[in-house]
């Protein structure tokens, strides 16, 4: 039989991912031929890493990357690749061990009285390895997980209420009634909690039964809290109640009882505020969870409100809660914010909730994980050479077109690929990476002594960057060469079989338009899967993180991850592991790597077709950079910046600039191109997401975290499932994925 013909179009996590399933069986070359076609001269989308050889081998990368502990698949497939690659004990980053840390401190930031303070969560390590762990989350996973929560939190509060009472000397008198009976309650609820768990053990094995039958299991159990809850409440009202399921009720009571015993106590205390924010979400995620039957119907069925609606629709704390700074650092770690505007928050509840839950209840080690060098050096490095020793076939510097359906309305498919050959090579081949230390890693551009020299000299010139959907590289190649850029076009039957379009959604309109006119459901896609520019900075500083003046490193002495914070860059990271891995002169190391990112908003630049589109948006950044760095990082960084001023001696810089000029030294980027922005899971969207499978086109396969997974959210894990259901349907393999039914149930 002949081969099978796959073209994978791009080169970040998804592409990637499909690749190493197809290719996992010994015998994949008797049934494929695998070709990757990317752009410019690295694979990784908007993973993709670089290393500068000007200025110390550094890694500059789009921004923030880390994984969350609860990133199962993710992690499986990793680890695998790092297996089977079998790297050597001596080189750096041979196992995925020394490749990824756990990281348990996470930083956030709260507004209060207009000054900024700072919320240390120092997260256990739960043992255990992500790559075993489940995403397959269930109603009594989450049951148990909110019997810890509340057992946690309903200690901790009355412990601070117990400290705060006698620091202001108004504990009740001996003997008092009202005192007495309060500790009762506590002890009792304690321990009828104590015997839910219990009963919830007992009858998890027979899950399939209702919430109601559930309620008069343990009605009886409930029935004995009545009179420390409310005198008025009977066992017969119990029954008859107009939400009956039990675990509803107690979480009501539960509600009414933290409200009514620290709602005065809020204002003033940081550390009960807290303790109240986190358990007051806890019970108004159950509360709505339950109310809205999520676990009957799908997280799907709430995704018709934002999640910070539908919180408040459940009877989160208005004034406290609902836009917290645990709320705020969601939607700042899924950029979600329409257009990068602020001012517009939006990401839809089932989403949102299933993937709070997830990560909180799911994770092991850390519950994030950070990688020891670049993302490229890390993951896309491993991937490329496990790919190429397998034999897939990789061409770079071929930007994709245009792709074109057949003209046969009986059937559809995808008849040719249109690529724009970018650059000439003086080898038939080219070779990607460099050794930074013995590390095989991506450059931050192109080698240019594997093109053609004429060439070569021209980009250089112009500062142009192959991997820019806005580059002038044409016009300036028509203008010297007196010709437009070479075209090739792949034909279907000859070239290709199957394609795998592997680039993000926001570059449908521009390079499958024709498609979209014959498929509706993707057109939708396109039109309703919202994509927001990011922006991002890093700074080398000449400074250690004690130096800036940072007072919360904890005792274990691990450095933060921040979010929550003031825009126009929320997100904050101390990442200093990295230093070892790059490769600078001695006596000019830095001290300390600082990475920032947010949303950014494209709007009052110049429109996306003009030549300077790129560089208007990349000038932005480096404003808003300034404008962090000058006016907001006092309230972190007190020993290097006031109010208004920065101390620029503190950036590292090798031209010895003095002032603000030494900025100029650091790393700035605004990611606007259509396949670099971020996925975004805007309310009522994730229906318009399609299978990897789902166009009307026979050979079309669409894979990446825009596509229908069980996440429907812009991450690696959604990207890597999503990689995992292209292989599974072409080859069959893998046969599962962890968490893919999330939103639908009825497919399990």
């Amino acid at each position: 039989m002949a081969k099978e013909k796959i073209v994978i179009l791009g080169g970040g996590v998804s592409a990637m991912t499909a690749a190493v399933y197809l290719t996992d069986d010994e015998n994949w070359q008797d049934k494929y031929d695998i070709t990757v076609y990317q752009q410019g001269w690295r694979i990784g989308g908007k993973g993709a890493s670089g290393r500068n050889p000007y200025l110390g081998q550094r890694i500059e990368e789009h921004g923030l990357h880390v994984w969350f502990g609860a990133y199962v698949n993710s992690f499986k497939t990793i680890q695998a690749i790092y297996e089977k690659l079998g790297r050597p004990d001596s080189m750096p980053l041979a196992t995925w061990q020394e490749a990824f840390k756990p990281h348990s401190y996470v930083v956030l930031q709260e507004l209060i009285d207009n000054e900024w303070q700072t919320w240390p969560v120092d997260f256990p390590e739960i043992p255990g390895n992500p790559a075993d762990g489940t995403l397959d989350l269930h109603f009594w996973e989450i049951a148990r997980l909110l019997y810890f929560w509340l057992k946690k939190f309903i200690s901790d509060l009355e412990h601070k209420a117990e400290s705060l009472n006698k620091k202001r000397d108004i504990h009740a008198p001996e003997g008092d009634e009202e005192q007495s009976v309060f500790a009762h309650f506590i002890d009792e609820v304690k321990e009828k909690v104590d015997d839910i768990k219990e009963e919830w053990q007992e009858f998890k094995e027979d899950a399939e039964h209702s919430l109601e039958h559930f309620s008069k299991h343990i009605q009886v159990t409930l029935s004995e809290l009545s009179y420390f809850f409310d005198k008025r409440v009977s066992d017969k009202n119990l029954s008859n109640h107009k939400h009956p399921t039990a675990i509803q009720w107690l979480v009501r009571r539960f509600k009414r009882w933290i409200n009514e015993e620290f709602e005065d106590l809020l204002e003033d205390n940081s550390d009960i505020r807290r303790l109240y924010i986190c358990a007051d979400l806890a019970l108004a995620m159950m509360e709505g969870l339950i109310e809205d039957k999520v676990f009957e119907r799908g997280f799907g069925a709430i995704n018709n409100l934002d999640f910070r609606a539908w919180l408040l629709k459940h009877g989160a704390n208005v004034q406290f809660s609902v836009d917290s700074a645990p709320v705020r650092g969601f939607y700042d770690l899924v950029f979600a914010y329409e257009n990068g505007d602020f001012n517009k928050p939006n990401v839809e509840a089932g989403v949102a909730a299933l993937a709070m839950l997830r990560l909180s209840l799911c994770y092991h080690g850390g519950v994030m994980w950070k990688m020891q060098a670049g993302m490229g050096d890390t993951i896309f490095s491993p991937i490329y050479e496990l790919l190429i020793k397998r034999g897939v076939k990789f061409n770079y510097f071929h930007q994709v077109s245009e792709l074109t359906p057949n003209k046969n309305e009986d059937s559809h498919y995808v008849e040719s690929i249109t690529l724009t050959q970018q650059v000439n090579l003086k080898t038939g081949d080219y070779k990607p990476l460099v050794d930074v230390k013995g590390l095989p890693c991506w450059p931050s551009f192109p080698l240019y002594e594997q093109i053609d020299d004429e060439q070569a000299a021209l980009l250089k010139q112009h500062n142009i960057n192959l991997e820019s959907f806005y580059s002038d590289w044409p016009n300036v190649y028509q203008n010297h060469f007196g010709e437009a850029l070479p075209e090739i076009t792949l034909k279907q039957g000859v070239d290709f079989d199957k394609v795998i379009y592997g680039i993000s959604v926001a570059s449908l309109p521009h390079l499958c338009d024709k498609l979209l006119n014959k498929d509706t459901a993707l057109k939708l896609t396109a039109e309703k899967v919202k994509a927001v520019s990011t922006q991002a900075f890093q700074l080398w500083l000449d400074k250690t993180l004690d130096e800036t003046g940072w007072a919360y490193t904890p005792a274990s002495g691990e450095q933060p991850i921040l979010s929550g914070f003031s825009e126009p860059f929320d997100t904050w990271a101390s990442m200093d592991q990295l230093i070892n891995k790059e490769d600078w002169q001695q006596g000019i190391e830095p001290k300390n790597v600082a990475y920032f990112c947010s949303a950014f908003t494209q709007e009052h630049y110049p429109d996306a077709s003009h030549t300077q589109f790129q560089q208007a948006c990349n000038d932005r950044v480096k404003d808003n950079s300034i404008l962090k760095l000058k006016q907001q990082m006092h309230p972190l960084w007190p020993s290097i910046a006031t109010q208004g001023e920065f101390d620029w001696q503190a950036l590292m810089d090798t031209t010895n600039e003095v002032g603000e000029a030494r900025f100029n030294s650091q790393y700035w980027r605004a990611n606007v191109d259509p396949s670099e922005r971020y996925v975004m899971s805007v309310v009522n969207s994730s229906q318009y997401r399609l299978p990897t499978d789902g166009t009307v086109f026979d050979n079309f396969y669409i894979t990446g975290d825009w596509i229908k997974t069980g996440v429907n959210a812009g991450c690696v894990e959604a990207a890597t499932m999503a990689g995992m259901a292209t292989s599974r349907a072409i080859c069959g393999y893998p046969e599962t994925i962890s968490g893919e039914f999330g939103f639908d149930p009825d497919e399990e």
